[in-house]
């Protein structure tokens, strides 16, 4: 055999092959990574550009009729889609107006909206402390409800089967203080119940006080 024919039995030379570079290299690959941090970027940027109002929020549930005091609310930031709905609620710019009552009820941990507020248009002129037997006071009965106060006479002064009919002694005043009785006011049978008069109900108050003192009160509440 030739020197020829032994070079022609070796294995041939492997192809020479082009390197091609990392696709990260590519411009579209590139221009698409940037393109996507970006909207990330500038998302997170309109997110944090977009500032939240600070609007009160009931730490317990308030009825309807409740006074509204500032020691019942707590402050939250809430981030609202628009300006119409942040100006439902009552803002935590400023404390709640004095007198504001709860206009319906509110659940725990809501926010406060405007329309669940009611300012009182003038104060009491007069504040009565009734003394009524539990039983004689509806267990719906809070500081902001509405009652009329009735009064029926005392067993030991009225005849049996000839009672009497009750007497309506006041109408529709204000509740301003439920004590739950015990304690130094008295025997847990009973309850204090404040009242307030306006100018109109303060004029009748001595023949109200005297119908109190000959019967008992029993409490009814108003819408």
């Amino acid at each position: 055999m030739s020197l020829t024919d032994r070079r022609t039995e070796l294995p041939a030379s492997p192809r020479a092959t082009r390197h091609r570079g990392s696709g990260w290299r590519d411009p579209r690959v590139i221009v698409g990574v940037v393109i996507v941090a970006g909207s990330g970027l500038l998302g997170a940027t309109l997110l944090s550009d977009e500032d939240t109002v600070s609007v009160w929020a009931t730490r317990d549930a308030l009825a309807a009729g409740e006074p509204v005091r500032g020691d019942a609310l707590a402050r939250r930031e809430v981030r609202f889609a628009d300006q119409d709905d942040a100006d439902r609620y009552v803002s935590a710019a400023r404390p709640v107006p004095p007198g504001a009552t709860a206009a319906r009820d509110v659940g725990a941990g809501e926010l406060l909206p405007r329309a669940a507020i009611a300012t009182e248009a003038e104060p009491p002129v007069a504040e009565v402390p009734l003394r009524v037997a539990a039983e004689a006071v509806p267990l719906s009965v809070r500081p902001g409800s509405v009652v009329d106060v009735w009064v029926t006479p005392l067993p030991d002064r009225a005849a049996v089967g000839d009672a009497g009919p009750a007497d309506l002694v006041m109408s529709g005043v204000r509740v301003l203080a439920v004590s739950h009785g015990g304690g130094a006011f008295g025997a847990a049978t009973e309850r204090q119940v404040v009242v307030g008069l306006d100018q109109s109900q303060e004029s009748d108050l001595d023949e109200a006080l005297a119908a109190i003192a000959g019967g008992d009160v029993v409490l009814v509440r108003t819408p």
